[in-house]
C-alpha cells in the first residue's frame, strides 16, 4: 500500500508543482527505505521481487514501443538511426574506458557495465518529455533512442559478458552463436506475436472488452518465453512486438495505448519506490566514493556529448538539437535491474570488483535523473527547442464568434491556433494574422503534421454536438478534462449528451455556437475592461447589461480563466474582464468620453 501510495502521490506532486516525478519518487523510496527503515521491499516480496520488476519493465517497454510509428520520424530518420547504432557503439566504448580508468573496474566488468549504461529507457525519458514539452523533432529522437536502445543495452552487456567468459576459457565460441540465435529468436517472436495479435484485432476476432487484457497477457507471455531461451532477450521481444503493432495502423490502437499508459504510470511509480527503498545504507555511503563521482561526471559531460556529436555528423541536426540531445540521457529502471543481475553473475564468475556495480549504477541513475529532470525544460527553452511556457489554446471550429475570440486571445499574447476542415472558413482568420490549420483533428495525418504539444487547452466549437463529444472523448487523456472546453449543446436532449461530453461548457448553458455566431454577425464585439482601485468589480456590475456575455478573465499575472457553466471566477483589482457585448450606442460612447475626461482631471476610469 505504501509503495503504491508514495509512487502515485509523487506523480501528483510533480504535476502540481511542475517538478520531475522520478526525482520525487526516488526521494520517497530512499526516505521510507534505507533512511527511515519503514519498509524493506526485497525482504517483503522475497523471490517475487525480481520477477515482478522484470515483468513491469516488459509492460513499460511495450507501452513505449506502441508509440514508435515510423511516420513520426519521416524526414529525420537518419539521425535516429545513427544515434541508436553508431552513437550507442561510441557510448559503449567510451563508457567502458571511463569505467576502467576512472572507476577502477577491471576491463571485463568495465565492458559489461559500459554496454548497460548506454540505455536511457521509457521509464525515465517519457515522463521527462511529457514535462518539458519539447518540439517534435528533438522529442521524437529522444523517445526513439530511449525505447530502441533499451533492449540493445541489455543485449550489449550480455554480449560483453559472453565474451568475458570466452576470454577466460569458461565458454566456447558456440556461445556467441547461441547469443545471436537467441536475439534473432526474440525479435522474430516479438514481431510475430505482434503481427498475429494485430491481425486478430483488425479482423474483429477479439471483442472490445478483451483487447487490452489480451494484449497485456500476450506481452507477458512473449517476454517470458524469450527470457527463458536467454536472459535479457525478453526486452528485445516486447520492443519488436510493440513496434510491429504501432506500424500496423490498428483502428483501436489508441484505446490500448491509453490503457497501457495508465498501467505504465502505476508501475513506474511503484517500481522506482521499490528499487530505491531496497537500497542499503552501505550502498548510499559508497556512492560518495571519489571514483564513482568522477565516473558520473565523465559520463555526463564527456561520454554522452561525444557519442551524440560524433554520430550525428552530417545528419542535418542543428547545433541546438545536438546540444540538447547530447545532454539528456537519464538512466532508469532497466539499468538498475539489469546491473543487479550482472553484478551477481560476475561475482559468481570470480570478478570481485563487480561489488561496486550497484552503487555505481544507482549513482548514475540518481544523478542523471536529477540533473536532466531539472534542466530539460530550462535548456529546451534556452535553445529554442521548447514549445514554451506560454500555454497554447487550440480552437476547433472557425465560426464568426470563434474568430473574434481567437483575436482577443491573440491580443493578450496567447499562443492561439484556429483549426477547421474548410480552408475558406479560415480565410478571415488568415487575413487577421491568426495562426490557422486546415484539417481534421481526428486524422492520423494531423497527429504527425500538427505540433499538438504546443497546446494544453482545447476549445471544441463545431456546429455538431456529437462531433464535439467525439473529439473531447478522444483527447481527454492528452489534454486533461479540466483543459477541454466546448460550447453549449443546441440539439437533442442535453441530459443525454452531457454524460459523454466531458469538456467544460463555455459561457453558460444558454449560449450555444449558433447563438454566439448570430450575435457576432449582428455586430456584437469583444470588450476588455481592466479593474482598478477607482473602478472595481462592483462598479463594473452596475454597468453590466443583460445582453453582455462574460468570456474570460485575464489575471494580473497573465493567466486566462474562462467563464463556464460550473465556474464563475471572481475578478480582482488588476484583472481584465473580457466580454461579448452588443454594439456600443452613441450615448455610451459619449458617456465614456466624459468619464475619460474626468479621469484626466483626477480620477481613473475603467480601462477598456
Amino acid at each position: 500500500m505504501l509503495i503504491i501510495f508514495l509512487g502515485v502521490i509523487s506523480q501528483w506532486l510533480a504535476w502540481r508543482f511542475r517538478l520531475p516525478a522520478i526525482v520525487l519518487m526516488s526521494i520517497a523510496g530512499l526516505t521510507v527505505g534505507p533512511i527511515l527503515g519503514i519498509i524493506h521491499p526485497e525482504e517483503s516480496f522475497g523471490e517475487l521481487f525480481k520477477p515482478f520488476i522484470s515483468l513491469a519493465v516488459a509492460i513499460i517497454l511495450f507501452e513505449g514501443s506502441l508509440n514508435l510509428n515510423f511516420k513520426e520520424i519521416r524526414g529525420f530518420n537518419k539521425p535516429v538511426l545513427r544515434i541508436v547504432t553508431l552513437g550507442a557503439f561510441i557510448a559503449w566504448i567510451c563508457g567502458s574506458f571511463a569505467a576502467h580508468y576512472i572507476a577502477g573496474l577491471s576491463w571485463a566488468v568495465a565492458f559489461v557495465i559500459g554496454g548497460l549504461f548506454i540505455v536511457t529507457g521509457p521509464t525515465v525519458i517519457l515522463p521527462l518529455l511529457r514535462q518539458a514539452k519539447l518540439k517534435p523533432r528533438p522529442a521524437a529522437i529522444l523517445k526513439w533512442e530511449g525505447i530502441v536502445v533499451d533492449p540493445f543495452g541489455a543485449l550489449l552487456a550480455l554480449f560483453a559478458f559472453q565474451f568475458v567468459l570466452f576470454a577466460n576459457g569458461d565458454e566456447t565460441a558456440g556461445a556467441f552463436g547461441l547469443f545471436f540465435l537467441a536475439s534473432l529468436f526474440a525479435a522474430a517472436l516479438g514481431a510475430g506475436a505482434g503481427f498475429l495479435l494485430g491481425r486478430m484485432i483488425e479482423k474483429g476476432q477479439v471483442p472490445e472488452f478483451l483487447k487490452a487484457p489480451l494484449v497485456f497477457g500476450v506481452v507477458l507471455l512473449t517476454f517470458v518465453l524469450s527470457d527463458i531461451v536467454m536472459h535479457e532477450t525478453g526486452l528485445l521481444a516486447v520492443t519488436a512486438m510493440g513496434m510491429t503493432m504501432a506500424n500496423m495502423h490498428i483502428a483501436s490502437i489508441n484505446d490500448m495505448r491509453h490503457f497501457k499508459e495508465n498501467i505504465s504510470v502505476l508501475l513506474i511509480s511503484s517500481i522506482f519506490v521499490m528499487l530505491t527503498a531496497s537500497l542499503s545504507l552501505d550502498v548510499l555511503i559508497e556512492i560518495f566514493n571519489w571514483r564513482i563521482i568522477a565516473f558520473v561526471l565523465a559520463t555526463l559531460f564527456v561520454v554522452r556529448p561525444l557519442s551524440i556529436w560524433l554520430s550525428t555528423i552530417g545528419t542535418g541536426l542543428s547545433l541546438q538539437e545536438k546540444t540538447l540531445i547530447g545532454w539528456i540521457a537519464p538512466r532508469g529502471i532497466v539499468a538498475l535491474t539489469v546491473s543487479g543481475y550482472f553484478a551477481g553473475v560476475l561475482l559468481d564468475a570470480g570478478f570481485e570488483d563487480a561489488e561496486l556495480l550497484t552503487a555505481l549504477t544507482f549513482a548514475l541513475v540518481f544523478s542523471t535523473v536529477v540533473a536532466h529532470g531539472f534542466t530539460i525544460g530550462w535548456l529546451g527553452r534556452k535553445l529554442g527547442l521548447s514549445s514554451g511556457d506560454q500555454p497554447g489554446i487550440l480552437i476547433v471550429g472557425a465560426g464568426s464568434f470563434m474568430l473574434k475570440l481567437a483575436e482577443a486571445l491573440a491580443e493578450k499574447n496567447k499562443n492561439v491556433l484556429l483549426m477547421d476542415l474548410s480552408w475558406g472558413r479560415l480565410q478571415a482568420a488568415r487575413l487577421a494574422g491568426l495562426n490557422t490549420y486546415t484539417g481534421e483533428i481526428l486524422s492520423e495525418h494531423t497527429q504527425y503534421e500538427l505540433e499538438l504539444t504546443s497546446y494544453d487547452t482545447m476549445i471544441m466549437a463545431s456546429e455538431l454536438d456529437s462531433y464535439n463529444a467525439l473529439v473531447i472523448n478522444n483527447f481527454v487523456p492528452d489534454f486533461g478534462r479540466e483543459n477541454m472546453y466546448k460550447t453549449s449543446i443546441h440539439q437533442g436532449n442535453p441530459a443525454e449528451l452531457n454524460a459523454s461530453l466531458k469538456g467544460r461548457t463555455l459561457f453558460g448553458n444558454e449560449w450555444n455556437i449558433h447563438e454566439l455566431n448570430r450575435k457576432a454577425d449582428e455586430g456584437y464585439t469583444i470588450r476588455k475592461t481592466q479593474l482598478t482601485e477607482q473602478y472595481n468589480y462592483e462598479d463594473y456590475k452596475k454597468k453590466w447589461s443583460a445582453d453582455t456575455i462574460l468570456l474570460f478573465i485575464e489575471r494580473e499575472q497573465g493567466k486566462i480563466e474562462f467563464y463556464t457553466s460550473g465556474s464563475f471566477p471572481e475578478p480582482k483589482t488588476g484583472d481584465t474582464i473580457v466580454s461579448f457585448t452588443s454594439p456600443v450606442r452613441q450615448s455610451d460612447r459619449t458617456q465614456e468620453r466624459l468619464e475619460n475626461k474626468r479621469a484626466r482631471n483626477g480620477s481613473s476610469p475603467p480601462k477598456e
